[in-house]
């Protein structure tokens, strides 16, 4: 049984879909009936950042809400995690308090410590390793706008630019659900040569070649742009060390800039009928243009920012315990809900 949400390889291609399916039946739910399944009624959640944060925040606190619990925010120096008090204190104490924890952590480590001592599950809100909630909407966000004809397992989703962990990220769930992942960034900001500084020194790139075998999926890394051809999806993330931040004498906008800007002419490049996608926040003029994140056609960002709601609606839903709910009338978004409840429980989850 897996307690906590840290990282989604922790959890099988079966178990993801499911929370994924049950993400986009509660959004139908809300969107269509106007009509909220209070799952987690008078369950609170304790939300901690060590960063600041817009989408995440919102997205847990709203998710929470909507589900009928409640959340409790503590920012950056408002309790003592990791300082007067020890991760592990904080741990003990605040999951005997709460039902639920979030943690948007400085160092993977801290979030994994406090998942290890906490008796009430914990999310990770987001660590210099990786962004889990992130890859749930994201998957979500890419399945609901699949190519006619295309499975996920079909589909290309091509990441340009720095290895930031959001990009770590997406390596993770594409070889996880068996999709062809490519990074098209430089050379010393790839995947495979120190792109992404992870305190444990994990191999990121074993990681994801171990979900391909299981699932059939590929990983491309190269500098070469035909590397992007055929992308269903083409994604993209800040460059670190914005504002002509010196790198060994080169400022970032010297080492990304023009050749892993994305452009109309770059999605183009990539296939007439590619979907653009932005973590979010953008540096509009350097990562991406106007044009392509305001293309009401192809841009799938703004949608994709939403979802982080719903996506996260699912992830609380199956983690935290749940009390007994009143009968319901049984309509077909309910009972679907319900029938996904169920399957989440028979996997353990």
């Amino acid at each position: 049984m897996v307690k906590d949400y840290l990282d989604t390889n922790d959890f099988t291609k079966e178990e993801l879909l499911d929370m994924v399916d049950l993400a986009i039946a509660m959004k139908k739910m809300i969107k269509e009936g106007g009509r909220y399944p209070l799952l987690l009624e008078n369950k609170t959640l304790g939300m901690i950042f060590q960063q600041v944060s817009t989408r995440t925040r919102i997205s847990f606190e709203t998710a929470m809400t909507d589900l009928g619990g409640h959340a409790q925010f503590f920012g950056p120096g408002s309790i003592q995690l990791g300082g007067h008090e020890s991760i592990e204190d904080s741990g003990r104490v605040m999951g005997s308090l709460v039902d639920i924890l979030m943690a948007r952590v400085d160092r993977h480590k801290d979030v994994v410590d406090l998942a290890r001592y906490s008796a009430a599950p914990v999310v990770n809100g987001m660590s210099e390793y990786n962004h889990p909630t992130q890859e749930l909407g994201d998957l979500m966000t890419m399945i609901e706008n699949l190519p006619a004809g295309k499975r996920i397992e079909d589909c290309k989703l091509a990441f340009i630019g720095d290895a930031t962990q959001v990009c770590v990220s997406l390596m993770f769930i594409a070889s996880k659900m068996g999709m062809d992942f490519v990074q098209f960034g430089p050379k010393g900001h790839q995947i495979t040569d120190g792109g992404l500084q992870v305190e444990n020194k994990v191999d990121l790139l074993a990681i994801g070649q171990e979900n391909c075998r299981v699932s059939g999926g590929t990983i491309t890394i190269s500098d070469d742009i035909e590397c992007i051809k055929g992308a269903d999806f083409v994604y993209t993330d800040v460059w670190y060390g914005l504002y002509d931040q010196e790198e060994e004498g080169a400022s970032y906008l010297d080492v990304f800039y023009p050749k892993y800007q994305v452009t109309p002419e770059m999605m183009d490049f990539a296939g007439p009928s590619s979907q653009f996608m932005h973590c979010l926040p953008a540096t509009r003029g350097e990562e991406v243009v106007d044009a392509v994140m305001d293309d009401p056609e192809h841009s799938l960002c703004w949608v994709e920012a939403e979802n982080r709601k719903h996506s996260i609606r699912a992830i609380l839903a199956t983690l935290c315990p749940q009390g007994p709910r009143d009968a319901v009338a049984a309509d077909e978004a309910q009972a679907v809900v319900d029938a996904r409840m169920a399957k989440l429980g028979k996997l353990g989850l």
